[in-house]
Formats: structure tokens, C-alpha cells, sequence
């Protein structure tokens, strides 16, 4: 259609009109919408007045940043500033430990960062409500969506607690509304509407991204809207090359730039608040934590080069590959020999020291000591159990192809198998060892092989360190290149540290990686089930909150059954209406309201849903509830559209009897289901299910059920 003529579709001038005729009914209901969601989000906001399930985690990194101590989390930074930013505003002075869930708050002000987390919590109801109203220009449709989604058990339960979640799908419901928004402005380019939704919906696609990075699927789903919408201009013959240039370079500064400069800058934020040491510095390289305020390495000063008979830190350059450690415990029977263990530790910790002494004797020497040299054979002592590096032929704990690596030896006598021959990386034979800037690999005299670490997890009998290795493969990578980090020797003289803190740009990519990696290496919880994506869409198993026994106050994640059902019913219902509606057209009959079939929810339910079949990390049950919000928006439109679809079947009045009535059936059954299953959000305490007199008794309707 040509935005200049006049001749424009029903829906066009609806949107140059800026809304449908009946605006005060619609209003009345929106305020409706926003009266419901807030009240059923906000009660009892305050209980269980202990720790819940991953308050433990969020809530402390809220206190992290109150408290600007520095932590590694493997999520952007946007969601715990903001918690952090709530709980401040609102009284909290981030001296709460949350060690684990059941803690008791006590005197401590919790409650303004649940209530944040449940205000943003109640604008998905509204969002879905305004979303589903303007792609189907149907009150009844975005009202079936508001009440799926305000009486949703799941969605009020992960609304109220300090968690990431409802910052999340915040941001990406908000990024949706302004792109539907910007979408309907088509036909008045470059106004002052059209330019605020190119905004807001990169300044969206920001926040969503700046929380966690499943974001990504959210600006997936922009960046196919914004291909289809360029090529459409690019076959309007109305519109010249320099518009469609205009075009393109507005949604390339609204789209791109923006939402990356201000990705960035929460970044640039979250590095200037966090800038205390903490229990996270351990995951960053030396020159990352030499910026921290009380980290060792802060403003320290250390001998330049290493020599024998220094008291030594050696930090694996892997991200997250942790310092050398070894302790008194022995590897277990039948795995390898039953000698010391030799681990990664990601902590600062006494254990991680280690004294460089010569092959051939302790360094007993007087006077300034010999530096140590590319090439030069050495013996690395374990300070607190005397007993020396060492590896031999059987095979490592986890990396089956690997040789094991432990201490051996007493007080510095060992045998051949303790000789490591130092290389630096890069470097030439008698080069000297820079302290944090050389890059280095021990080689092992006997075998051959190469100090490494693998990144991959000991079990508990090795306190879920990370397990070393000596690897027969000696391409150089980051999990065979070591640094010395700590470097002690009064024998030297020291030099200042402070030329080595990293530029904005390297500690941002640094961070990056060593999210990502910790991301794919996330293990389930002890006592807590994972689930798998195929059992989200039929609610098969929700995750337990708070208590366990009836003395305790219970609180289970489980969505709605009665809607969470009718959205897996209505995604069959879905595809089966558009096979019609597509045989109907390819026949030439008119569609009528079928037409409205043909809308981007589905691709949004998939892009947020079908990547998770791909990921290899531990999932749960609540990665599916974005995916959920768009399911309940698609069962707004399909059912509106099958109950207007009456009118094929029987004749006035009776078929609008039949859609009122059917739509008071869903009401209906949504708001029962809902006052059933509502303890499961609320909290109960007192007899458990499977037992006589309890709130939920005969309401397990599936055995997977935890309640």
C-alpha cells in the first residue's frame, strides 16, 4: 500500500487515528488489566519471610552491589544492579548474608526488592494485554490474554521473589510491545511515534540482553522483523533508493548502535560500582583483579622476575582455570595412585602456594638469587605440605588420555618424576619469567607431557575443584599456559603493579568469555531435579520454592494447569485453523476473520522455546515462562477467532450466545483453577497433599507433581 495515498486499510487508520473508536471502554479495561496483575502480584508480597529457592544468589548480589564488593555471576550484570539499586532505594543496607534458602530475614529490609521485582512482575499481564490488542484489533482477545496470564499460578509465583526472571521478561515483553508499536507507525516514517518505538524497542533489546543472555532470542526476533520490514520497503517502488537508505540507517542506529552502546555502558556501570576484591576475583586473570581495591595484586609491588627459592602463586590462563592447588587429602582408591591431590582452586587460598627450587638442592644459597630461565629445569614444592609437583603414567581422574598429576615426596625429596622444565612462551632459551606478563608451560622431564588444566569438575571427594592434568599434547593453549601471579621473595627488590591494569575493553571481553564458560558448565543443585524442555508446554514437573515438610511454609513453582493445558490445546488448535485457512485460500474462499491467523506470536513462542532442545547446560523449569507469555498471547487470538467463528454454524442470536457463553466456560475455568491452585503461590503450611484436610488434597493431577 502506498503510505502516501488515502485509500488505506481499515487497520492503518485505525493506527494514524492513534486507537479504536470505543477508547474508553478499552481504557476502563486496561485499568482493569493493571488493577488485577498488581493486586495478585503484590499480596502477601513480604511471605515466606525467609530466603526462597535463588534469592540466595540474587539476593547477595544485590548486597555485592550495595556493599560494591566485586563477584562473578555467569549472567550480564543488569538485573542485579537493578536489585541491588531497589533494595538501597528502599532501605536495605546489604548486610544480609543469604547463605541459604530457609534463612530467616529477621530485621533486615527485604521487601523492596521483592516488591520491584513484582511491579516489573505485573507488567506482563498489561504488556500481553496491549501486544494482543494491537496485532488483532480485538478487545475480547487481548482481555482472554490478560486473564490467562493474571490468573497463572507460574507467573505469579516467579513474580514475587528476588529473581532475575521478572526483569527479564519485562524487558523482552517491553521490547515486543515497542516493536508491535513501531510496526503499526509503517505509514508515518520518521515521526515523533515512529521514532520513540524505534527507540524504546532498542533500549529494550538492551535490557533484556544486559540480564541474561537469553535475550538473544528476543533480538533474534527484532532482527528478522526489521529484514522482512526492509525488503517490504525495498519493493515499494513509491520509495526512492535515498529513503530507503534513510530507511535502513535508522534502524541500524536504532536497532544496533543504541542498544549496543547502552549494553556496554551497564557493563562500564557495573565495573566502576563493583570495585572492591571479593569471592569473584578468583575467575579473572592477574592484571583483571590488579584493579580491585584490597586484591593483593591492588597497587602491590613484587619482584619483576622469577628466581629460586621464591614463594610463588601459578595461575592457569584458561578463564576460570583456577591457581595450582594441592592439600593433605589423597585421591580415592582406584583412581590412579592414591598420592596428594593436585587441583585448580578459582580462590585465593594459603594451599595455593608453592616454593621453585632447583633439580638438584633447596636453594640454600646466600646473597641475590639466580633467576629462573627459559629452559631451565625446576622442582615446585607445596609450602603447606612439603611435598613436590609430580606426575607419571596413569591416567587422570576425568581426562582419561591425560597423565595424573599429585604431590609426592616429603620435605623436598622425591624422585625424577618431580622435574618440570619451565618454558616461556614466545621466548627463546635463557629468556627471563616476568611475574603476571609471561605466559609459561611446564613440561615434564620423565613423560614428556605438559602441566594442564581442564576445566572440568572433580567430585566431592575432590571438593569440586577443577581437575590438572599433564597432557601429551603440547599445541600450546590457554589450559597449558600458567602465570606467576603472587611472587615473594625479600631477597629482590619490588616493582609497582599498576602498569598492568587492563584497558575498559579487555576486562569487558574478559568477562564475557569467562560468562559464557560458566554458563555452559552449570551442574544441577544437590537434592534439586533439572527438567527437560519437552516437559515444560505440558507442565509436567515445577520446582520447589520453600519447605519441604508440613511445619514449614510451602511454596511450589507450578503454572496454572487449566492454562497452561489450554495453551498446549490452542497451539494444536493453531496450526490446524491455519491449514484451513490456507486450503480455503488456495481454493478462493473469502477467510473472513481467519485472516488474523497469520500473526508473529508463534515465531516468537518458538525463538524463545526450541533453542533450549540445543543447549547442553542444566535446564529448569522456569527457562520456559518467556516462551509461556507468548503461548498464552497466541491462545488469546485463536480462541477469540475460533469463538467468533461461530457465525458459520448457527445464525444470529444464537451464535453469539454460543461465543458468550463459551467465553465465560474459559473465564470461568481459568478463575476456578485458579482459586484452587492459588496455596501453591500464596504459601501453605500444615498437611500435605497426599494427606486428609490439606488445601491441596486430590489436586496432584500428575504424579511428576512435588507439592
Amino acid at each position: 500500500v502506498d503510505y502516501r495515498s488515502q485509500k488505506l486499510p481499515r487497520s492503518v487508520r485505525i493506527s494514524l487515528r492513534g486507537g479504536f473508536n470505543n477508547e474508553s471502554p478499552n481504557r476502563v479495561l486496561l485499568m482493569l488489566v493493571v488493577g488485577l496483575s498488581l493486586s495478585t502480584r503484590l499480596y502477601k508480597i513480604t511471605e515466606p519471610p525467609h530466603v526462597c529457592w535463588d534469592e540466595t544468589h540474587f539476593g547477595k548480589m544485590g548486597s555485592y552491589y550495595i556493599n560494591r564488593t566485586f563477584f562473578f555471576d555467569v549472567h550480564p550484570p543488569l538485573g542485579k544492579m537493578l536489585i541491588g539499586l531497589a533494595g538501597y532505594l528502599t532501605g536495605y543496607d546489604g548486610t544480609f548474608p543469604f547463605i541459604k534458602p530457609g534463612d530467616k530475614y529477621e530485621h533486615h529490609n527485604y521487601w523492596g526488592m521483592r516488591g520491584f521485582c513484582a511491579v516489573l512482575g505485573s507488567f506482563l499481564p498489561v504488556f500481553g494485554y496491549l501486544i494482543v490488542l494491537e496485532l488483532s484489533q480485538s478487545p475480547t482477545a487481548a482481555l482472554i490474554t490478560a486473564s490467562l496470564l493474571i490468573f497463572d499460578t507460574g507467573c505469579i509465583t516467579i513474580s514475587q521473589y528476588i529473581l532475575l526472571d521478572p526483569i527479564l521478561m519485562f524487558f523482552i515483553m517491553a521490547a515486543v510491545l515497542s516493536m508491535v508499536k513501531f510496526n503499526q507507525q509503517r505509514y508515518r516514517p520518521f515521526t515523533a511515534p515512529w521514532c520513540l518505538w524505534l527507540v524504546l524497542t532498542g533500549v529494550n533489546l538492551a535490557g533484556a540482553l544486559g540480564v541474561k543472555f537469553v535475550g538473544l532470542f528476543v533480538i533474534l526476533l527484532v532482527g528478522l522483523n526489521t529484514i522482512w520490514d526492509l525488503w517490504s520497503l525495498l519493493g515499494d517502488l513509491s520509495l526512492s533508493l535515498v529513503d530507503i537508505a534513510k530507511h535502513f540507517l535508522a534502524r541500524v542506529v536504532g536497532l544496533i548502535l543504541l542498544p549496543l552502546l547502552l549494553y556496554v555502558a551497564i557493563f562500564a556501570v557495573h565495573f566502576v560500582v563493583l570495585n572492591k576484591s571479593g569471592p569473584g576475583d578468583g575467575f579473572f586473570s592477574s592484571a583483571f583483579q590488579s584493579r580491585l581495591i584490597g586484591n593483593n595484586l591492588h597497587n602491590a609491588s613484587m619482584p619483576e622476575y622469577l628466581a629460586y627459592g621464591s614463594t610463588i602463586t601459578v595461575k592457569n590462563l584458561r578463564i576460570a582455570g583456577g591457581y595450582l592447588h594441592s592439600h593433605w587429602h589423597l585421591y580415592p582408591e582406584g583412581v590412579g595412585a592414591r598420592q596428594q591431590q593436585v587441583t585448580a582452586y578459582l580462590h585465593k587460598d594459603y594451599n595455593n602456594l608453592w616454593l621453585v627450587h632447583r633439580q638438584d638442592d633447596n636453594n640454600s644459597q646466600s646473597g641475590t638469587p639466580d633467576l629462573v630461565r627459559h629452559g631451565d629445569v625446576i622442582r615446585l614444592e607445596h609450602k603447606e605440605t612439603t611435598r613436590n609437583l609430580h606426575s607419571h603414567r596413569h591416567e587422570a581422574p576425568l581426562t582419561k588420555k591425560h597423565f595424573q598429576v599429585t604431590g609426592y615426596g616429603i620435605n623436598g625429596t622425591g624422585d625424577t618424576n618431580d622435574l618440570w622444565q619451565v618454558e616461556v612462551c614466545g621466548g627463546q632459551k635463557g629468556d627471563l619469567v616476568k611475574v603476571l606478563r609471561s605466559n609459561i608451560r611446564f613440561l615434564h622431564r620423565a613423560t614428556g607431557c605438559v602441566l594442564y588444566s581442564s576445566g572440568k569438575t572433580l567430585p566431592k571427594w575432590g571438593w569440586e575443584q577443577v581437575e590438572v592434568t599433564c597432557s601429551p599434547y603440547l599445541k600450546e593453549t590457554p589450559s597449558s599456559q600458567w602465570s606467576i601471579e603472587d611472587h615473594i621473595n625479600p631477597k629482590l627488590s619490588n616493582i609497582s603493579l599498576s602498569v598492568l591494569k587492563p584497558h575498559f575493553l579487555e576486562i569487558l571481553l574478559e568477562s564475557h568469555i569467562v560468562m559464557i564458560r560458566g554458563n555452559s558448565g552449570l551442574k544441577p543443585k544437590d537434592h534439586e531435579m533439572n527438567s527437560k524442555p519437552w516437559h515444560w508446554p505440558i507442565n509436567y514437573q515445577g520446582l520447589r520454592f520453600s519447605g519441604v515438610n508440613e511445619t514449614e511454609y510451602r511454596v511450589y513453582l507450578l503454572g496454572n494447569p487449566v492454562v497452561w493445558w489450554t495453551n498446549l490445546a490452542s497451539l494444536g488448535l493453531y496450526l490446524i485453523m491455519v491449514a484451513v485457512a490456507s486450503v480455503a485460500l488456495q481454493r478462493g474462499f473469502s477467510l473472513g476473520l481467519l485472516k488474523n491467523l497469520i500473526n508473529i506470536l508463534l515465531l516468537c513462542w518458538l525463538l524463545h522455546y526450541a533453542p533450549f532442545y540445543t543447549m547442553g547446560r542444566v535446564l529448569y523449569y522456569h527457562h520456559y515462562f518467556p516462551a509461556m507469555l507468548f503461548s498464552s498471547m497466541l491462545t488469546g487470538i485463536t480462541l477469540d477467532i475460533l469463538l467468533k467463528s461461530t457465525d458459520l454454524l448457527l445464525c444470529q442470536p444464537y451464535s453469539d450466545w454460543l461465543q458468550r457463553i463459551g467465553q465465560m466456560v474459559l473465564l470461568f475455568g481459568v478463575l476456578y483453577s485458579f482459586y484452587l491452585f492459588h496455596p501453591l503461590s500464596y504459601g501453605m503450611m500444615g498437611s500435605l497433599a497426599n494427606e486428609p484436610g490439606s488445601a491441596m488434597t486430590g489436586l496432584k493431577w500428575m504424579d511428576s507433581w512435588e507439592f
